[in-house]
């Protein structure tokens, strides 16, 4: 019968060690059933689980290897693995597998423990462990983000329960972390949605015009209790719209000039374009607001409430459907129809209750330093991060989005 035996190699990484190791097992016939391979800080550990043919005897294959390996200053261990071992691991491999993003500006060792405990917990065992954002610098702080992905399998017996756990440790700990199935679609995304509000801008653009026109105090608090869900959208924008009445025209351009961008929105938008995907802007807010941004980033669609202006003055009304909740749905499915992609291929992002019909349809769906409700009713958050923390839950490497921003044409 045929042998199997797992190898363990760790020691100074060089170029040529896996040509080395494998030409030596070539000699033998040797077939491969599984290999991996990390490097940290020029360490090597290689691993690698071979079936010997009966024919070809394990000694001599384990002796040759034992004396390159002992000339190469590696270490090296054997395991002998029985076939009902390698079936009962072959056949776990077949269960369903989770990709959990932490993020962080530093990554501490207390994280990796509690995120790996509630893995744990909730029966998935952790498979890979990668750091998707460059090294940190010993000599200076600085506010990037940092990431750290593990690739976890297994069959959680409450997802909900588990996204919970790992939402109320995320802000014990001041951290991100999102939880998803890696399914085919996870790397294959082609649109993104984006609310423009609090989400792609800083500011609530209805608070600015109100303060504006002096009613600052009473339209805020409409707005906040809208974004809360404790009023039905439509009507508290009716409400706000009315109060803005007689706004002379001219306060537009100067509102839009000084509007401010979320952190990491702008690295977030050109490394998407760079990268080949579209973009929209989908807002419970104003066209000529959207449009600003459009010109500005490079957004591909927009869809906004277009603000009425008579003789230069705001009317108090908005022409045409206004651009709510559901209406938001809808255009999310109206876009990846003709842009011919599934909705599974679609990211949404957003940050207010009415958000979250958009969220829901989404393959990816994140509520972006949201209101609590959104935050707890969202399959994933960013809540203490930028924007461009949505790259990392792509599952890009930081080296990769520079590559293609580097490489880019626009």
């Amino acid at each position: 019968m045929s042998e199997l035996v797992l190898i363990n190699v760790s020691g100074r990484d060089k170029p040529g060690l896996t040509s080395e190791i494998t030409g030596i097992m070539g000699r033998y016939d040797v077939r491969i059933l599984d290999i991996g391979q990390a490097v940290i800080h020029d360490h090597l550990t290689w691993g690698i689980l071979i079936e010997i043919p009966d024919e070809s005897k394990s000694s001599p294959v384990i002796r040759d290897l034992l004396f390159r390996l002992h000339a190469l200053d590696l270490q090296v261990r054997f395991a002998p693995i029985t076939v009902e071992e390698y079936q009962s691991w072959a056949a776990a491999r077949n269960r369903a597998c989770y990709i959990v993003t932490l993020l962080a500006r530093d990554i501490k060792a207390e994280q990796i423990a509690r995120v790996s405990a509630i893995t744990a917990r909730h029966g998935l065992n952790i498979d890979n462990i990668s750091r998707l954002s460059a090294r940190p610098s010993l000599n200076a702080a600085d506010n990037r983000i940092a990431c750290v992905e593990f690739s976890v399998r297994g069959t959680p017996s409450d997802l909900e329960k588990l996204r919970a756990d790992f939402l109320h440790i995320a802000g014990e700990m001041n951290v991100d972390i999102a939880f998803q199935e890696d399914s085919i679609f996870r790397r294959n995304r082609r649109l993104v949605v984006f609310d423009m509000d609090s989400t792609l801008i800083e500011a609530e653009v209805i608070d600015e015009l109100a303060a504006e026109a002096g009613v600052g105090e009473q339209v805020a608090e409409i707005t906040e209790r809208a974004m809360q869900g404790e009023l039905d959208f439509s009507q508290s924008f009716a409400e706000r719209l009315a109060l803005l009445k007689g706004l002379d025209e001219s306060v537009l351009e100067g509102i839009a000039s000084r509007l401010r961008m979320t952190e990491g929105a702008e690295h977030l938008i050109l490394s998407l374009k760079a990268l080949g995907y579209r973009t929209a802007i989908l807002s419970g807010g104003f066209t000529y607001f959207a449009r600003h941004l459009q010109r500005k980033l490079g957004i591909d669609y927009i869809y906004a409430n277009e603000l009425e202006i008579e003789d230069g003055k705001v009317t108090g009304k908005v022409s045409g459907q206004i651009v709510d909740g559901k209406r938001k749905a809808e255009l999310l499915l109206e876009i990846a129809e003709k842009e011919h992609i599934s909705r599974e291929q679609v990211i949404a992002v957003g940050d207010g209750a009415n958000d979250l019909p958009m969220l829901s349809q989404a393959g990816l769906g994140v509520a972006f330093r949201a209101k609590p409700l959104v935050k707890e009713s969202a399959r994933h958050a960013i809540s203490t991060l930028g924007l461009d923390a949505i790259l990392y839950l792509i599952g890009f490497r930081e080296s990769e989005t520079n590559q293609s921003l580097e490489n880019a044409d626009f």
